[in-house]
């Protein structure tokens, strides 16, 4: 709604027929404080104290030594900031956990975008009774939760012999991606039009050749977000490490957190500091990849 409101006209101009009144909207006529948006910025102010204190906690314990931690607790300011924390969680073992982790992200990453780039692809041009069968039961794992097949798993990685290897944790972290992963990869490739299928197929373009140059390009998001979800799945697991391995050589960061934890006590700043430096890889790789993550999941696709 506006209101007309007749201005004189500046010098040199007449209201001829070919003049029209000043247009101005009574919305901007308003006072500041009423178009403010009270009930939506007291719901953001809360959800920041919700979000903040937390993080303001775990980065604020990791600068202060145990006992000042204990003394005072996690909320107060450090008096005197200290490294110490950080010093102590580098001197460990901590390099080695974080190499087991990458390895085994990496590995279980691109496991994960091969097979479900393969298997979405199957599913989506292979339009049989049976190909739908598959995948139908393909997605009975998104109802199975890792914690109720542990010791089938056990005894499959034990009678292949790869207990206590990193393989061993890699195949069962990308078993359980999978699903998830065809899901939206075959939703990504259902969004091409059926045109350019049809097109690339009388140019006398094989399947291969179909994947590789059509479905692929057109699928970046879709592969950007599987390959993000894989490895923040292998990246935090926690299950299959703790119960397929045991030596100190196989450990994952999830596991080299029990070395701040000992029998009678913790040391919970140089555990916090373990946390936040455990957090940093997988964070950065989130920031760079969380539009790809967010249109993949929406559906977007490749368009």
């Amino acid at each position: 709604m506006t209101d007309v409101l007749h201005r004189p006209a500046p010098s040199g101009e007449g209201s001829g027929p070919g003049k029209s009144p000043v247009r101005v909207s009574s919305k901007s006529r308003r006072p500041l404080w009423r178009r403010w948006n009270i009930p939506a910025g007291f719901g953001a102010l809360i959800w920041l104290v919700v979000i903040g204190a937390p993080l303001y906690a775990l980065v604020a314990s990791t600068l202060r030594t145990r006992d000042d931690y204990l003394e005072k607790g996690a909320l107060s300011i450090p008096g005197e900031p200290t490294l110490e924390n950080y010093n102590k969680v580098l001197e460990s073992s901590f390099f080695q956990y974080l190499v087991n982790t990458a390895i085994v992200t990496v590995a279980s990453a691109a496991i994960v975008i091969v097979l479900s780039v393969t298997i979405g692809y199957t599913v989506v041009r292979t339009r049989t009774r049976m190909s739908q069968r598959f995948f139908q039961v393909f997605l009975l794992g998104l109802a199975i939760p890792a914690q109720a097949v542990i010791i089938p798993v056990y005894l499959i990685i034990t009678k292949l012999n790869l207990y206590d290897s990193l393989l061993g944790i890699i195949l069962p972290v990308s078993a359980f991606s999978l699903p998830v992963c065809v899901l939206i990869l075959s939703g990504t490739m259902r969004d091409i039009d059926e045109e350019m299928y049809e097109s690339m197929a009388l140019d006398g373009a094989g399947p291969a050749r179909i994947l590789w140059q059509l479905v692929v390009p057109l699928s970046r998001s879709g592969i950007s977000t599987v390959g993000v979800y894989a490895a923040l799945q292998a990246w935090n697991n926690f299950l299959f490490p703790l119960i397929l391995t045991q030596s100190q050589e196989t450990k994952v960061l999830t596991l080299g957190l029990y070395d701040f934890v000992g029998q009678f006590r913790v040391d919970i700043p140089a555990l916090l500091a373990a946390v936040v430096l455990s957090i940093v890889p997988i964070f950065v790789v989130y920031l760079f990849a969380r539009r790809q993550l967010v249109n993949g999941l929406m559906g977007v696709g490749g368009k």
